[in-house]
C-alpha cells in the first residue's frame, strides 16, 4: 500500500479540511485530493464524507485511519533503525502528548531544550486531558504521553518519569511566604482550589485524607479550573492555593509568588510515562525519554 496516499489521508482526516493537509505535508491541495481519491478508489470505499463544513471519515475511512497510523508508524520505526545502523543524527519527527498540568510547565521546555541539541528532530507537543493522551497513545497517534495519573488502559504501559512536588502558594507579601503553617491556618484563609479531576488536587485531596482531614472541611471558596487560574487569582491577591511547583518557578525566581509548607503533609505527585504496549521506541522517543531522565534527575 502505498504510504504517500495514506500519510494525505490521515493528515485530512486529522485536520478535517484538504487544504489544511496540504498546508501540512508541504504540498498543494490537488496533490492531496489526488492522493485520497487513489487510494479510495484501490480500495473501493468511500473513505470521506466531504457533505458538511469538515471532512469526516465513513466508518470505512476511521477503520483505515487507524490501521494506516500504526502503519505509518511503523515506517518512521523501520527509517529510524537504518538511521542508526548508519550511526546518523538523528532525525524525523517526534510527537508526544502531555496533560495540563505537565504540559503547561515541564514538558514544553524539555521539548525545547531536546530539539535544540537535536536540530535535526521536529518536535509535536499536543496538550488534552488525561484519557485522551491515553487514548491517543494506545491508537499509535502519539509516539509517547507524558501525564499526571496512571489510569488503566489496555493499550498502553506507564512507567514513573519524574516527580512533581506540590506547594502551597501564596502573595510574597503574605503571612504564610516562606514558612510552614499548620492545617488549621488554613481555616481562616481564601483557599483557592482547582476542579474536581484536576492532578493537583486529587493530590492533596488524597493527603488530607491520610491526615485526617477532608478538603471541604477547610471551607475553600473558590474553585477555579486548573493551575493557570489558580496561579493567576493568587497573583492577583485573592487567596492562596495548592499547585505544582514546576507552574510557579518563575514565579518564585521573579518573587511574584511565594511558596509555603503545610506540617504534616508531603504533597506530591509522580509524572508518568506513556506508551504504546507492545510498540518499539524509536531511537527519537529513546533519546528523548534518556535526555528527561538525566535532566531531572
Amino acid at each position: 500500500m502505498d504510504t504517500r496516499q495514506l500519510a494525505a489521508f490521515c493528515a485530512v482526516v486529522e485536520r478535517q479540511s484538504f487544504s489544511q493537509a496540504a498546508e501540512r505535508l508541504g504540498v498543494t491541495q490537488p496533490a492531496v485530493s489526488q492522493q485520497v481519491r487513489a487510494l479510495e478508489e484501490r480500495l473501493g470505499k468511500r473513505l470521506l464524507d466531504r457533505s458538511g463544513r469538515r471532512v469526516e471519515p465513513t466508518e470505512a475511512g476511521l477503520a483505515l485511519y487507524r490501521g494506516a497510523q500504526r502503519l505509518l508508524s511503523l515506517e518512521g520505526q523501520l527509517l529510524d533503525e537504518l538511521d542508526a545502523a548508519d550511526g546518523g543524527e538523528l532525525g524525523g519527527t517526534l510527537q508526544v502528548g502531555a496533560s495540563t498540568g505537565p504540559g503547561s510547565t515541564v514538558v514544553p521546555v524539555l521539548l525545547c531544550e531536546f530539539q535544540k541539541n537535536n536540530p535535526g528532530v521536529s518536535v509535536s507537543l499536543s496538550i488534552s486531558d488525561t484519557q485522551s493522551v491515553v487514548e491517543r497513545v494506545a491508537e499509535r497517534e502519539l509516539e509517547l504521553g507524558v501525564v499526571g495519573a496512571a489510569r488503566r488502559h489496555r493499550g498502553v504501559t506507564f512507567e514513573p518519569f519524574f516527580r512533581d512536588d506540590v506547594v502551597l502558594a501564596c502573595p510574597p507579601d503574605h503571612p504564610f511566604a516562606g514558612g510552614t503553617v499548620s492545617v488549621d491556618d488554613l481555616r481562616g484563609e481564601e483557599l483557592i482550589v482547582m476542579q474536581e479531576g484536576a492532578g493537583v488536587r486529587q493530590v492533596i485531596e488524597d493527603e488530607l485524607r491520610r491526615a485526617g482531614i477532608r478538603l471541604k472541611e477547610l471551607e475553600p471558596r473558590l474553585e477555579l479550573g486548573l493551575q493557570e487560574s489558580a496561579r493567576s487569582a493568587v497573583r492577583a491577591g485573592y487567596g492562596v492555593t495548592f499547585i505544582s511547583r514546576s507552574a510557579i518557578e518563575a514565579d518564585l525566581a521573579a518573587g511574584t509568588l511565594a511558596a509555603a509548607r503545610v506540617e504534616g503533609l508531603e504533597p506530591a505527585r509522580e509524572i508518568s510515562l506513556v506508551r504504546a504496549a507492545g510498540r518499539s521506541a524509536t531511537r527519537n522517543a529513546e533519546a528523548f525519554v534518556a535526555f528527561v531522565r538525566e535532566r531531572v534527575a
